[in-house]
């Protein structure tokens, strides 16, 4: 328990350890397919870590997924369809980057609180008007409006899935596709992102330590991600985290 403490930013704390490793967890049980689990993990995360410095914690872990995403996922989609929405997520990110480093840490607090629950009201809105939405795709802003968000929210909050999820949409993939389009974009945007959340200082050493120790956590969520789907309905397993996200929340916006 010294070590984790004098190397690491994980917490003495037995019961804050178990939700670290649930975060992790759910970061691998993402990328296997459960989408919902993703924006439950940055909620947790920052409520460990604080808001500000949680960014950091989970971005190489991100990253680390993204790489096995793109492993299993490599004969579905291109890298050809993630080019229209590089520049403006480059541009979104960038904006990011400037927002989060006036933020302190009670401020981020509050913005990701709100972001998740603005993403989890997109979500369930899309769901229920999915048609509505793909009408609008045909405007020739849509790919830079969604470019662009993505890009502030991954950087503020790594929780651009939803807006990604609504871009590829229009595209009408096949599962295979969109899959493989969906990880190599993050894979590129969140390695895009280092530099970024180095210069903020929220990627260091103690940080690094962090994720080393995580890490087994989200491989064990890709296979309980995987082994999940199998057996529970993903409609049902998502409708559960929708309310259990937005109940962390708003928990993480009172404070």
């Amino acid at each position: 328990m010294n070590w984790l403490t004098e190397h690491t930013l994980l917490p003495a704390d037995t019961w804050q350890l178990v939700l670290a490793a649930l975060g992790a967890m759910c970061i691998g049980m993402s990328k296997a397919g459960l989408s919902g689990t993703s924006t439950l993990n940055v909620v947790l995360m920052a409520q460990i870590f604080g808001a500000k410095q949680s960014v950091g914690v989970i971005l190489p872990m991100l990253i680390a997924a993204d790489f096995m995403g793109f492993i299993i996922n490599r004969k579905g989609g291109s890298w050809r369809r993630i080019v229209p929405m590089v520049p403006p997520a480059i541009a979104g990110v960038v904006v990011g980057w400037l927002l989060l480093g006036k933020f302190d840490n009670s401020m981020a607090r509050i913005v990701i609180g709100w972001i998740i629950i603005v993403l989890l009201v997109f979500n369930y809105v899309l769901n229920k008007r999915r048609q509505d939405f793909l009408a609008l795709t045909e405007h020739k802003v849509f790919t830079w409006s969604m470019g662009f968000l993505a890009g502030v929210v991954t950087m503020l909050a790594n929780a651009a899935g939803p807006v990604m999820t609504v871009y590829l949409l229009a595209q009408h993939l096949e599962k295979k596709e969109y899959l493989g389009v969906f990880s190599r974009f993050f894979l590129f945007i969140n390695l895009f992102k280092v530099p970024f959340s180095t210069d903020l200082g929220i990627i260091n050493g103690r940080s690094l330590m962090t994720n080393v120790t995580l890490m087994p956590c989200v491989v064990v969520g890709v296979v309980i991600g995987w082994w999940i789907l199998k057996r529970l309905p993903q409609k049902v397993f998502e409708n559960v985290l929708f309310w259990l996200t937005a109940f962390a929340a708003v928990w993480l916006i009172r404070g």
